[in-house]
């Protein structure tokens, strides 16, 4: 095995790789830009080198800085993690020249199957099924959307060297290809240094369905079942499982050989994913791409089959022979996987930024009879810039089957909690209850047929209001029995109150408190509730028994009340008196400040273009500037009519959340 590797990424790939590494004796040595100069990996790494600047243009995507850090510390070998260099076979061809063993595919099965264009061509010869579409470059917008109606709408727009959900765009007519086209081309230009696109069918209600695939130098492949990601936002995933809720074994196994077929028809050495979009209706597949690299959602297929896919890796890079045989991999059980991003979902996911003032993730073993893994670069402290890709944390949930493995997962994600920025966790532990996501009815369109007008959190159930209810008043009764003894007050503990009410967003829930050393009964009507819990305060997550269930509620104190989440539920909560809950429901409501005319940042970011002039009349809908963060371009539109007043903003510009842009008269 090798002495020593060298690792050319970041963030928790970096960290993945270093706890495998450290499992079978193998020093590491870490690469890093401006931004990672404290980050985690560079903390754990045996040794760590500096390679430029934050931006990846000017570091990680550099390989003479690859090549330079690897001859400086000794390294014997480059594993790429996935993104930057890991799919770019100049840089796996660059290492070979210097006699640096690259821990990934052979460089003619990147060229082959990392190019979507050539490995379709490939797939096609090989006899696995494709998606209609051109699979020729196209050279400009008027020859896109000649061969977008040559296919038939909808299309999807393709960076050829895509990846990672960057790069692509869907378009339903001439218009949003005229928009979409050039859009990916400087998406794919920013990401990955190739412009070439290429255009095909989209297809109507299809499952994202994959195959893990390993192979070895001696001519040994297998696959190591299938993952599911139809759960996606601008073509991101977002929570990945495995098995697939579609498949049967006959179609399973069918996909798999298939995958395997492909490979071996290219030598493919390492560890691999054949992508297919597949049809809810009739299981029917279509070969999408190969990613010639190690996936983001591999732990979800480490998961059920208990292997250590960046092990294997290792091992097939260094020679040895594949242990794995097809006939004994058996699946075990599922496993859930939610990427947690750095993102507002109440704002249409878009990019936050920022400092973790907290970061407390909940405890990896065992949780509701299944177990738990987080995969993360992070830890509280650290800031999230926007040079990089959002994503923070994989949390990983294992059970005995699907619904366990849900099940597991929501209760981890009441578990974590995060300060400072925004994070997607709400929108993930919402998705875990929702009725058709539980079914596995589920298509890549999930996330628009299901949140139509955005992700706006979903109301309480039952349930979860008495529980919000039980908890407020437990931290209020709590919080009011300190200040009594702090303040010095006469009254003793036992002459507080117990008549309240618990103003929980519009609704006002009288209640009962009974308050004890971690305990309480709290009766809402005619029911009561038992709580135990070990909740101190000040601590973001309440944890207890309530009525001998296991629950975490996320509780931020506010200048008046609280501030209770619970899965996708985020609710004020205000506990009174009587008398003061009368009062409160006397007050006037707010008024909304106007801001129709007005253009404002969504997330802080770059700013990439303005493409409107005062003076000028502009339309609903039309683009008004495009600003970009965290690799991702985003076109920000006129909400109505309007002539243009002022520009505050322009080209190369940084601009904050929620800083205005544009005004119109």
């Amino acid at each position: 095995m090798f002495k020593k590797i060298l690792i050319a990424n970041r963030g928790e790939i970096a960290v993945r790789v270093i706890k495998t590494c450290r499992r079978l004796g193998v020093k590491t040595v870490v690469v890093y830009s401006d931004a990672d100069a404290g980050s985690m990996a560079v903390e754990m790494a045996d040794e760590a080198v500096h390679i430029g600047p934050s931006p990846a243009a000017e570091s990680y995507l550099v390989m003479d800085k690859i090549v330079d850090a690897v001859k400086q510390t000794g390294a014997e070998a480059v594993h790429p993690g996935f993104g930057f260099l890991s799919e770019n076979p100049a840089f796996a061809k660059r290492l070979e020249k210097e006699k640096i063993v690259f821990i990934g595919p052979n460089p003619h099965a990147i060229e082959a199957m990392g190019d979507k264009i050539s490995s379709k061509k490939l797939a096609a010869d090989a006899g696995v099924s494709t998606v209609p579409g051109h699979m020729g470059l196209i050279e400009d917008t008027k020859e896109a959307i000649k061969i977008s109606n040559q296919v038939g709408y909808p299309v999807m727009i393709k960076a050829s060297a895509g990846g990672g959900g960057k790069g692509i765009r869907i378009a339903y007519d001439d218009k949003e290809v005229e928009e979409g086209y050039p859009a990916v081309k400087a998406e794919a230009t920013a990401s990955f240094g190739d412009d070439r696109i290429f255009i095909e069918k989209f297809i109507l209600e299809p499952r994202h369905v994959e195959i893990q695939v390993m192979g070895d130098k001696h001519g040994n492949c297998v696959y190591l079942f299938e993952r599911e990601c139809s759960i996606q936002r601008r073509n991101q995933k977002v929570l990945e499982e495995a098995p697939s809720p579609l498949l049967d074994e006959a179609t399973r196994k069918k996909m798999g050989e298939q995958a395997v077929a492909l490979a071996k028809a290219v030598d493919y050495d390492s560890a691999g994913t054949v992508e297919f979009v597949a049809s809810g209706k009739d299981k029917s597949f279509y070969f999408l791409e190969m990613n010639t690299r190690l996936q983001v959602e591999h732990p979800v297929t480490e998961m059920i089959t208990g292997v250590d896919l960046v092990e294997q890796m290792l091992r097939s890079a260094y020679g040895e022979k594949l242990n794995l045989d097809q006939k004994k991999l058996k699946i075990n059980g599922w496993a859930i996987e939610s990427r947690v991003y750095a993102e507002d979902p109440y704002r249409n996911f878009l990019p936050s930024i920022g400092r973790l003032k907290r970061f407390i993730p909940p405890v990896e073993g065992k949780l509701g009879g299944g177990s738990v893994r987080m995969d993360s670069g992070v830890r509280e402290g650290d800031e999230i810039s926007m040079f990089y890709d959002p994503m923070i944390a994989k949390l990983v949930t294992h059970g005995k089957d699907r619904e366990h493995a849900l099940d597991v997962q929501a209760e981890a994600l009441d578990r974590f909690h995060i300060e400072g920025i925004q994070d997607n966790m709400p929108f993930c532990a919402a998705v875990m209850d929702e009725k058709r996501f539980r079914s596995g009815n589920i298509t890549t369109a999930y996330i628009k047929d299901e949140f139509p007008d955005g992700f706006q959190g979903t109301a309480p159930t039952k349930d979860q209001t008495a529980m919000l209810t039980v908890v407020a008043a437990y931290v209020h009764g709590v919080n009011a029995r300190r200040a009594s003894q702090i303040t010095g007050r006469l009254s003793p503990i036992e002459d507080l109150r117990d008549d309240w009410v618990v103003v929980l967003g519009d609704n006002y829930i009288p209640v009962s408190l009974e308050l004890g050393e971690g305990e309480a009964t709290v009766k809402i009507g005619k029911k009561s509730h038992a709580f135990v819990t070990d909740w101190v305060p000040g601590h973001p997550l309440v944890e207890g028994v309530l009525d001998g269930l296991p629950i975490a509620v996320k509780v931020a104190a506010q200048t008046e009340g609280y501030l209770v989440r619970h899965r996708g539920v985020r609710l004020h909560a205000l506990v009174c008196t009587p008398i003061a809950a009368e009062m409160h429901k006397r007050l006037p409501e707010k008024e909304k400040p106007d801001l129709s005319k007005l253009i404002i940042s969504p997330m802080p970011g770059l700013v990439v273009s303005v493409d409107v002039t005062v003076g000028q009349d502009v339309q609903e809908g039309e683009a008004v500037c495009i600003v970009e963060a965290m690799k991702m371009q985003n076109i920000i539109r006129a909400e109505a009519d309007g002539t243009v007043k002022s520009i505050n903003v322009g080209a190369g510009d940084s601009v904050a959340a929620d800083e205005i842009m544009v005004e119109f008269e």
